[in-house]
């Protein structure tokens, strides 16, 4: 295998580490959007990227960009980032690596004093766990140009709006249009980021190349029933939420298991009136439904709300069913591709392609410019989780290819889309 050597590497893996020290829960790291860890985290991210000679903005949703130019101002740019947000209790690299890999790149030309036949834009962005309000990808949506104005109506679990908490920021929403990227302006956007899956680790390799970003849906199910005492209201004469709730999870599981492709999930529940003598009266639950392909997510989510209603009027349930949000599924550029390949190639290691189940702010851009995402695995698969691990020397090869893709990129092959 080639030897990488550079010097940023280390500041890479350094600044991730310090990075996570940044976070809302003591003894975890949970750094939600527009949290104060979040606020800490942008701050710390920006001060990095002065250093670096770089003049960070920060726009109406929180995202930092820097820009770094090219043989001569003005050119279009190569956009590379991630999200700095997390989810409650996560590890340290899910979304930073990609920034700071972003960042190290730039430091790295600078060492070499190379100029490309284009810019490099970092973007940090905020957004992309969706953990605090009922959308997500705001950031990455606002550069795309896709963000949609009646989000900021959305609240968080304490009723604050998405609106009320940007304001909070200091932060002007109608500027938020503004945000928008010019087609024009921008040559392609990549991403770096680890695999969140086992299958890199599998097969021995430390990257691959991701093919598509699943398609998603998250849906939020409201029961009603009628709450009563545990110990005088016969089992025939109950309305009990929770049991209804218990078996329209399982047989989302059962549809789940039977669909190739198609995952589904209930990450939250909340019944109430959450006493241990009392029947569930009211219970909401989550639904987050992923496939590699539209058609088969769409038929998932038709088939799994049937099996759910069927549930609720069997049992005399109430039932409201809320979207959350939709991505439809995202297929990443057949010719960042290619690059992202010749790259992991040249630094004798066997080129990987792999969908992603899991979102990502590229998926964002599919519709503005060429977009990719280069994998890096990470130990057991393991992500959302504390024990979320890379190594330095998989983090050195990352940056390796990543810095190989960016300085052998032919910006003509992306003056249109591809």
């Amino acid at each position: 295998m080639l030897r990488t050597n550079l010097p940023a590497a280390q500041r890479m893996m350094e600044r991730l580490d310090a990075l996570a020290r940044h976070t809302d829960e003591p003894g975890k790291l949970t750094r939600l959007y527009l949290s104060p860890a979040h606020k800490a985290a942008m701050a710390e991210v920006a001060g990095w990227m002065r250093e670096a000679g770089l003049n960070p903005v920060i726009d109406a949703v929180g995202t930092i960009s820097a820009r770094y130019e090219g043989s001569e101002p003005g050119l279009p740019a190569l956009l590379l980032g991630s999200h700095i947000d997390s989810v409650r209790d996560a590890g340290k690299y899910d979304g930073p690596l990609g920034v700071l890999a972003a960042l190290a790149v730039v430091e790295e030309l600078q060492r070499m004093g190379e100029r490309l036949p284009f810019a490099i834009e970092i973007l940090a962005f905020g957004d992309e766990e969706g953990v605090r309000f009922p959308m997500t990808l705001s950031g990455s949506k606002a550069v795309a140009g896709k963000f949609d104005m009646a989000a900021l109506a959305g609240r968080d679990k304490d009723g604050i709006s998405l609106g009320e908490a940007l304001s909070g920021f200091g932060y002007d929403t109608s500027a938020i249009p503004a945000i928008a990227r010019k087609k024009e302006d921008v040559l392609a956007y990549l991403e770096l980021h680890i695999e969140q899956g086992p299958v890199l680790e599998a097969e021995n390799q430390p990257l691959g190349i991701v093919s598509a970003i699943a398609s998603i849906a998250r849906l939020n199910v409201t029961l009603t029933g009628v709450a009563g005492h545990a110990g005088t209201v016969p089992m025939a004469y109950r309305k009990d939420a929770l049991v209804a709730a218990a078996a329209m999870i399982v047989e989302t599981e059962a549809i789940a298991r039977a669909m190739p492709g198609l995952v589904a999930t209930t990450g939250r529940i909340e019944a109430k009136p959450g006493a241990v003598n009392v029947i569930a009266g009211d219970v909401a639950f989550s639904l987050d439904i992923r496939a590699p392909e539209d058609e088969v997510r769409r038929a998932g989510v038709e088939r799994i709300l049937t099996a759910c209603r069927a549930i609720a009027e069997a049992r005399g349930i109430g039932i409201t069913i809320d979207a959350g949000y939709e991505e439809e599924a995202a297929l990443c550029n057949p010719l960042i591709k290619e690059a992202l390949g010749a790259a992991i190639t040249a630094f004798g290691y066997r080129p990987i392609t792999l969908p992603s189940g899991a979102g990502h702010d590229a998926m964002a851009f599919v519709d503005l410019c060429p977009m990719g995402m280069l994998f890096l695995r990470c130990k057991d698969g393991i992500s959302h989780n504390p024990a979320e691990s890379i190594t330095p020397e998989d983090g050195e090869i990352a940056l390796a290819a990543l810095l190989h893709v960016v300085r052998n990129l032919d910006p003509k092959a992306f003056t249109v889309k591809a």
